[in-house]
């Protein structure tokens, strides 16, 4: 691995970890893939720095375990802008 895919492994995961971001924010924010994101932060971390990566695995649990709740508001933001 090299230090340049280390030290953004780094950066996303203190990222998420300090703004309790998604992949999709953070993927975003740093003008890399979903799949760069996820890849980073779930594979490469836990080898980098295993504290943060329990860090981040704790807020991306919490992401997954709400984006059922997110999808549905925006389905229904989404519905009530067409009605206006």
């Amino acid at each position: 691995m090299t230090e340049a895919v280390e030290e953004r492994a780094r950066m996303l995961g203190e990222y998420i970890a300090e703004e309790g971001a998604t992949v999709r924010q953070a993927a975003a924010k740093f003008g890399v893939s979903k799949s760069t994101v996820h890849k980073d932060v779930t594979g490469r971390l836990k080898y980098i720095s295993p504290a943060l990566y329990g860090q981040v695995r704790e807020i991306l649990d919490i992401n997954k375990s709400e984006r059922h709740i997110r999808g549905g508001m925006a389905t229904k933001k989404k519905y009530e802008s067409l009605q206006r």
